[in-house]
C-alpha cells in the first residue's frame, strides 16, 4: 500500500508534464495523495555549460518556478498543483511560449488576482524555491533532472514517457517502476528517446476505481 508520494517538477519541462499526467492517473485509481514540489531547471544548470539556446530558455522557466513557489508559500499545497495544471496546459498542450500570456491565463483559471504575476519576476521566495529544488535533487543526484518522484522515501528520476499511459497500463508501469526503485542496488535503466512528448492521453483501458 502506498503511504506517501512526492513529485518534483519544473513547470516548463514537457517530460515532467507527461509524467505528472501519469501520476495523476495512478493516484486517481489507487486513491492516494501526491505532494507536489517545485524544482528548477535553471537552478539545476546554473553552474553548467549549456548551449545558448538552452540558456535563453532559463529566464522564462524561472518565472514559472518563482510563481509556483510563491503560490505554495502564500496559498499552500493545493494551489501548487492547481497552478501547475493551469500553467502546464498553456505551456505544453497549448504550445504557448509567451509568459505574458501564459501567466495571466493560468492565474485567472485558479482564481488568483492578476497582480500575483509580479511574483514571477521577484526573488522574494527564491530561498524556498531553491530549498524545494535541492530537497528533490539531492535524493537522486546532480546528474539527472525533472521530474523526481519519491515513494515512501525511495526517490528516482523520471520515468521519461510519451504518451502518458492510462488505466491498467498506468498501474502496471507504476508497479514496475516502484519495484525497480525499491531495490537499493538499482541505479539506471535507459534507452534513447524515439518520439517527442505526445500530449493527447492514451485511451484508458478498463481499471477499477474502487
Amino acid at each position: 500500500m502506498t503511504d506517501s508520494v512526492d513529485f518534483w517538477f519544473d513547470p516548463s519541462c514537457p517530460w515532467a508534464w507527461m509524467t505528472s499526467r501519469w501520476v495523476d492517473e495512478v493516484a486517481r485509481l489507487r486513491h492516494f495523495e501526491v505532494t507536489w514540489h517545485v524544482m528548477s531547471l535553471a537552478v539545476l544548470n546554473e553552474d553548467q555549460q549549456v548551449s545558448e539556446e538552452y540558456a535563453a530558455f532559463f529566464p522564462r522557466a524561472l518565472k514559472y518556478t518563482r510563481l509556483v513557489a510563491a503560490a505554495n508559500e502564500l496559498h499552500g499545497q493545493a494551489m501548487v498543483k492547481a497552478l501547475y495544471d493551469a500553467l502546464g496546459q498553456q505551456i505544453h498542450p497549448g504550445s504557448n511560449t509567451n509568459p505574458d500570456e501564459v501567466i495571466p491565463a493560468a492565474l485567472a483559471e485558479v482564481g488568483l488576482p492578476a497582480s500575483f504575476a509580479a511574483y514571477a519576476d521577484s526573488d522574494e521566495y527564491d530561498r524556498q524555491m531553491r530549498a524545494s529544488h535541492f530537497d528533490g535533487i539531492n535524493r537522486v543526484g546532480q546528474d539527472v533532472g525533472t521530474p523526481v518522484i519519491a515513494v515512501n522515501g525511495v526517490a528516482f528520476f523520471g520515468p521519461v514517457i510519451s504518451p502518458a499511459p492510462m488505466g491498467e497500463q498506468a498501474l502496471a508501469l507504476w508497479d514496475g517502476v516502484v519495484a525497480l526503485a525499491s531495490y537499493d542496488g538499482f541505479f539506471e535503466l535507459k534507452r534513447s528517446r524515439t518520439r517527442e512528448p505526445i500530449f493527447a492521453q492514451a485511451v484508458s483501458t478498463s481499471a477499477s476505481t474502487k
